[in-house]
C-alpha cells in the first residue's frame, strides 16, 4: 500500500480521480480510478515506494515505453505511465471480471478444453510480444484477466521495465521478479539474460495447474519451491489426471524442461503441439517423467550441490540422489512428539537407517529418555524396549542393530527392541554418535573425549595406535567399506574445532578441514562439512586415495552442524524453525521494513533471549508499546516496553516461575494474554499497566500454545498442542 494515499490523490488529481484500492502485488498497489480526460474507469498501478526510489522516474518512463506499443487482442494495453510527486505509476484498462487465480481458487481444476484454450490464447499473445523482443517475466494466474471468457495478459513487460530501470541495483528493492511457483529454472537461479523460453516455462506451469489443481512444484516457503524447480522433476500430469490426452501431457512436459534449449523454441510451437493429437516426446522422455538415470561425474557433482541446497526447504528428504540410477526424491515432515525436550540436536539425537527406510530418535519419557523408531511407511513411531536412558543412536551398516549410549555404557539393540547388549563400559554421556564400521568394529567417543575401537560383539575397547595422540573428539562418522572415519575435534568448550580423517588401513589421523565441525561422507563422492563461521561446504573426495581432490564449494548458508543428520544412502534429515537453531544470550529487538531494512527498536537495547522463542514479541494496538518475553534468573516473563521516545521505560508484567510466553494484546490495549511453559495447561490475562492480579481465562487438558482476541473482543481464539 502507498504510504501516503492523500498525497497520491492530490498528485494525480488533475488527471485521475482515485476511487478505491482494489489490490496489492509484489511491485505495485492497484487502484480503481476515473480517467478524467476520457471519462473511463482505469486500473492505476503505483509502484512500491522503495522500488520507485531505486529506479528513478526518468529511467522507468523511458523503459516502460517499449511496452506501450504492444497491440494484441489478448494483451491488456498500457494507457499511460509517468511520475507525480515522487510516485511512479502506470495505467491500464479496468477489466470488470476475474483473474485466472480467482477462477482456480473457486474451481481448482478446469476442463481440459478450457485449460488448453486459455493456454493457446496466452501463447498467441506471448508469441506476438516475443517477436517484438519483449519478454513478460512474470506470467502467473494473477496476471491473467478473464473478460467475457477471454484471457487478457496484464502487466506485459512491466517486470522487464522495472528490472531494466533498476539495473544492477534490483537487490536494493527487496523485490524478486517472478512468482516462485511459475519461475523457470534459469529465472529461479537469477540468470540475468532470460529468453522467450522462460515465459514458455511459466505458461506451462499455469497449464499444469489448470489441469491438475496445483503448480508443478509446491512448498511451504519460496526457498523450498525454488529448490524444487531447480532440482526436482514434476510428476507427469497423467499421474494426477488420467483423462488428460497424451499429446497435451507431452506438450506440458516439454514446456517444463529444466534446460531452456529443450523447451519449445516459440510459444507458437507450444500452441501447435497442444492442437496436434500426434505430438509426442522422444523415447528418452522429458524432465517431467521422473526417475531418469543420472550418469557422468560432472552431472553427479552438479546433482550433489543442487541437492544440498534443499537443506533450505522445510521438509525431510528421503532417498537422496546418488551415482547410478537416481531414485525419486520424496519428502516427509517428521514430527518428533516430545523429543524437543531431549533431542537437543538432530545430529546427536537422531539416526537414519542405512537404506533410508526408517529413523530412530531420542524421545522423552517419564523420568528419562528412550529410543523411538519411525518406519517410513508408518504414521506412528514405536518406542524401542531396552533403551531406557538412551542418547546418541546410530545404525550398524546392515541395519540389524542400533548402537546407543545409556548409563555411560555403549550398547546395542535390535530395531524391534528387546534386551540391549553392553559393548563397552566407558562411553561419553553427552550423546555424541559412534561410527559402526564395515569390519564389524565400532569407533566411539569415551568419557575422556578420545576415540576407542571395540568389536560389535563386545570385548576390550582399545585406542588405535594412530589415534593415541587425538583427544577432544566430539563426534565421529563412518566411511564406507571400512575405510575409516571422519570426526570433529574440539578444544576446551569447543571454542575451536577442526575436522579430521581417520585412515583405518594406514592407522593414521590427519587434519582435513580447519575451523569446521560436523562432517559426513556422501554417496555421491563428496565430503560435506559445516564451517564454524556458519554454512555448509562440499568437497570432492576420493575414497580409494583417502584425500580431498578439489576445492570446497559453499552450498548452504545459515546452518549448524547439530541440525543435520545423514544416512548411508544419502537420506538427509534436518531441523527447521527456531527451537534447535537459537542460542541463549543477549538479543537485539529490531524493526524490519517491507524492503528488508533492519533498524533497532532502541539503539544499544538488548534483552536476554527467552527460552520461549516462538512469538515472543507482540505490538500493541496503536504501536506505542511492545509486550515481549525476556529471561531473568533463568525464568521467562512478560515485560512491557514503551515506544516512540528515546530510552522508553521497560517494566515487568509477570512474575511467575513457570515460564510465561506468547504475549498477545487485547483489542483495546488494556491487557495482555499469555500462556506458560510449565504448570497448568492454561491461558492467563493481566492488565497491561501492571495493576491487578493475574486472571485465569481458560484451562484445558492439553497444553495451550497461544491465545488471541478477535478485533471486536467477542471471541478468544486458542491454539493447543505442541
Amino acid at each position: 500500500m502507498v504510504n501516503d494515499p492523500k498525497r497520491l490523490k492530490d498528485a494525480l488529481a488533475d488527471r485521475y480521480r482515485i476511487e478505491s484500492e482494489v489490490g496489492e502485488g509484489g511491485m505495485a498497489t492497484v487502484y480503481l480510478a476515473e480517467d478524467l480526460k476520457h471519462k473511463r474507469q482505469v486500473a492505476l498501478k503505483v509502484l512500491r515506494p522503495e522500488l520507485a526510489a531505486v529506479i528513478g522516474a526518468e529511467r522507468f518512463v523511458q523503459e516502460i515505453t517499449t511496452t506501450a506499443n504492444l497491440q494484441h487482442p489478448h494483451i491488456l494495453p498500457l494507457f499511460d505511465s509517468g511520475q507525480a510527486d515522487g510516485f511512479l505509476y502506470y495505467v491500464m484498462p479496468y477489466i470488470d471480471g476475474e483473474t485466472l487465480r480467482d477462477k482456480l481458487n473457486r474451481e481448482t481444476q478446469l476442463s481440459i478444453d478450457e485449460a488448453v484454450s486459455i493456454t493457446t490464447d496466452i501463447a498467441d499473445a506471448l508469441d506476438y510480444a516475443h517477436r517484438q523482443n519483449v519478454i513478460h517475466r512474470d506470467i502467473k494466474p494473477e496476471n491473467i484477466l478473464l473478460h467475457d471468457g477471454r484471457p487478457m495478459v496484464a502487466d506485459f513487460g512491466i517486470a522487464l521495465a522495472v528490472s531494466a530501470a533498476a539495473g544492477g541495483r534490483m537487490t536494493e528493492t527487496g523485490l524478486s521478479l517472478g512468482t516462485p511457483h511459475y519461475m523457470s529454472p534459469e529465472q529461479a537461479t537469477a540468470e540475468k539474460d532470460l529468453t522467450n523460453r522462460s515465459d514458455i516455462y511459466s505458461l506451462g506451469s499455469m497449464l499444469y495447474e489448470m489441469l491438475t489443481g496445483d503448480p508443478p512444484h509446491t512448498g511451504s516457503s519460496a526457498q523450498q519451491i525454488i529448490m524444487k524447480i531447480v532440482t526436482d522433476d514434476a510428476r507427469p500430469v497423467t499421474e494426477l489426471r488420467k483423462s488428460v490426452p497424451p499429446h497435451v501431457a507431452a506438450a506440458t512436459a516439454k514446456s517444463l524442461e529444466k534446460l531452456a534449449a529443450d523447451r519449445f523454441e516459440s510459444a507458437a510451437r507450444f500452441a501447435d503441439a497442444l492442437a496436434d493429437t500426434s505430438f509426442t516426446l522422444p523415447a528418452t522422455g522429458g524432465t517431467v517423467a521422473a526417475g531418469a538415470p543420472v550418469s557422468g561425474a560432472p552431472l553427479r557433482a552438479a546433482t550433489v550441490l543442487a541437492a544440498l541446497l534443499l537443506l533450505m526447504t522445510a521438509a525431510a528428504l528421503w532417498g537422496w540422489l546418488r551415482p547410478g540410477p537416481a531414485p525419486r526424491v520424496t519428502r516427509q515432515q517428521i514430527v518428533l512428539g516430545n523429543a524437543g525436550q531431549t533431542l537437543g540436536s538432530i545430529r546427536w539425537g537422531l539416526a537414519v537407517a542405512p537404506d533410508g527406510s526408517a529413523i530412530v530418535y531420542v524421545d522423552s519419557v517419564a523420568g528419562g529418555t528412550q529410543l523411538v523408531m519411525k518406519q517410513r511407511h508408518q504414521a506412528v513411531a514405536t518406542p524401542l524396549s531396552g533403551t531406557d536412558g538412551a542418547i546418541g543412536p546410530f545404525f550398524s551398516p546392515d541395519g540389524a542393530w542400533i548402537g546407543f549410549v545409556a548409563d555411560g555404557k555403549l550398547r546395542k539393540v535390535p530395531p524391534g527392541g528387546g534386551g540391549s547388549v553392553t559393548l563397552a563400559d566407558s562411553a561419553n554421556v553427552f550423546g555424541f554418535v559412534g561410527a559402526w564400521l564395515d569390519d564389524n568394529t565400532i569407533l566411539f567417543v569415551d568419557n575422556g573425549f578420545r576415540l576407542r575401537r571395540v568389536s560389535d560383539a563386545g570385548g576390550s575397547a582399545e585406542v588405535a595406535s594412530g589415534l593415541e595422540a587425538i583427544s577432544g573428539v566430539v563426534d565421529v562418522y563412518p566411511l564406507p567399506g571400512g575405510a575409516g572415519a571422519l570426526f570433529t575435534r574440539c578444544t576446551a568448550n569447543c571454542a575451536d574445532s577442526d575436522v579430521y580423517l581417520y585412515d583405518a588401513k594406514a592407522d593414521t589421523a590427519r587434519l582435513l578441514f580447519g575451523e569446521a565441525q560436523g562432517v559426513w561422507y556422501l554417496p555421491t563422492g563428496y565430503v560435506l562439512y559445516v564451517a564454524r563461521v556458519g554454512g555448509a561446504f562440499a568437497a570432492p573426495f576420493d575414497l580409494d586415495r583417502m584425500k580431498v581432490t578439489g576445492p570446497a564449494v559453499p552450498v548452504l548458508e545459515g546452518v549448524r552442524a547439530p541440525d543435520l543428520a545423514f544416512g548411508a544412502d544419502g537420506t538427509l534429515i534436518y531441523a527447521v524453525g527456531n527451537s534447535l537453531l537459537a542460542e541463549i544470550g543477549a538479543a537485539e529487538v529490531v524493526w524490519v521494513s517491507r524492503g528488508g531494512d533492519v533498524t533497532p527498536v532502541e539503539a544499544g537495547w538488548r534483552i536476554n533471549r527467552p527460552t520461549a522463542l516462538p512469538a515472543a514479541v507482540s505490538i500493541s494496538p496503536g504501536g506505542t508499546r511492545l509486550a515481549l518475553v525476556t529471561s531473568e534468573a533463568g525464568r521467562d516473563n512478560v515485560w512491557i516496553k514503551q515506544l516512540g521516545r528515546a530510552n522508553g521505560p521497560l517494566s515487568r508484567l509477570t512474575f511467575g516461575d513457570e515460564g510465561e510466553m506468547v504475549p498477545r494484546w487485547s483489542p483495546d490495549g488494556s491487557s495482555v494474554v499469555f500462556t506458560t511453559l510449565g504448570g497448568e495447561a492454561a491461558l492467563y490475562s493481566k492488565d497491561a499497566d501492571g495493576t491487578g492480579a493475574v486472571e485465569l481465562l481458560l484451562n484445558l487438558e492439553e497444553p495451550i500454545t497461544e491465545g488471541r482476541w478477535t478485533p471486536d473482543g467477542e471471541w478468544l481464539l486458542v491454539r493447543t498442542g505442541r
